[in-house]
C-alpha cells in the first residue's frame, strides 16, 4: 500500500503485515487527485512508473520510492513506515499467506517451521526483513518516521501533527486471528525466527515476548 501524497508531501512505506491497511484507511479520505497509490488488496491501484509496473503488490522499499520521487523531492517529503515485533510479524505473515488452505489453523508451529525451510517462500516480499524496506544499501535508515505497531495510535498522532494531516482513530484492518504470538513458539522456533530477522532485532531493539 505504498502512498505518495504530493498534497501533504509524504511517502508511506508499507511493510507487509505491519498495519498497512489500517494506515491506508485512515489516510484515504485525505488524499487528493494528484496523490498516488500502489495497492493490490481490496482494490487495484498502480503508481505509473517502470520500477513499480511489474510488481503485483503494494510493498515497495524506501529506496524504490526515493528513485520514483527523485532525491530532491524525497528529501523534502516526510517518509514513514510501521515496524512490528519480528516474531509476531512472522506469525502473522504465515497465517495470512496460508489463510486459504487451513494449514496454519491445523498446525501453527509446524507450518511456521515448514515456511522456514522453503527458500522460495522466504524470498517473497511478505517475509523480507523490515530493514530491507527502510534502509539504504549501507544499512542506514532513510525513512524519517518509524512508527511502532505496539504504540501505533500515539505514533500516528505524532505523524499527523508533523505533516498537517487530520488525526484519525485507527481501525484494525486485515488482521490475522491468533493468540499472543509467544504462545505459538518453542525455544527452537523462537531462535530460528530470531536468526532470520537478526538485523531487525538488533537494529530496532525488539525482544521475544514483548
Amino acid at each position: 500500500m505504498t502512498i505518495l501524497s504530493h498534497r501533504h508531501r509524504f511517502a508511506f512505506i508499507a511493510i507487509p503485515k505491519s498495519a498497512s491497511h489500517s494506515i491506508r484507511f485512515a489516510l484515504r479520505d485525505q488524499l487528493g487527485p494528484e496523490d498516488e497509490e500502489q495497492v493490490a488488496l481490496f482494490v487495484q491501484k498502480r503508481i505509473e512508473h517502470p520500477l513499480f509496473a511489474a510488481a503485483g503488490h503494494g510493498h515497495q522499499t524506501a529506496l524504490q520510492v526515493r528513485e520514483v520521487l527523485g532525491s530532491e523531492r524525497w528529501a523534502q517529503y516526510c517518509s514513514f513506515a510501521v515496524l512490528r515485533n519480528p516474531w509476531e510479524r512472522f506469525l502473522s505473515c504465515v497465517a495470512f499467506m496460508m489463510r486459504n488452505n487451513g494449514l496454519f489453523e491445523q498446525d501453527p508451529a509446524g507450518t511456521m517451521r515448514r515456511v522456514l525451510e522453503m527458500p522460495q517462500q522466504l524470498a517473497r516480499v511478505h517475509y523480507w526483513p523490515q530493514s530491507a524496506f527502510v534502509c539504504n544499501g549501507a544499512g542506514e535508515v532513510i525513512v524519517t518516521h518509524l512508527l511502532r505497531a505496539e504504540s501505533l495510535q500515539a505514533g500516528f498522532d505524532t505523524l499527523c501533527a508533523a505533516t498537517g494531516l487530520e488525526p484519525r482513530v485507527l481501525e484494525v484492518r486485515n488482521a490475522s486471528e491468533h493468540r499472543h504470538y509467544s504462545t505459538y513458539y518453542d525455544a527452537a522456533l523462537r531462535d530460528q525466527v530470531g536468526e532470520l530477522y537478526r538485523e531487525d532485532v538488533e537494529r530496532f531493539g525488539y525482544r521475544f515476548g514483548e
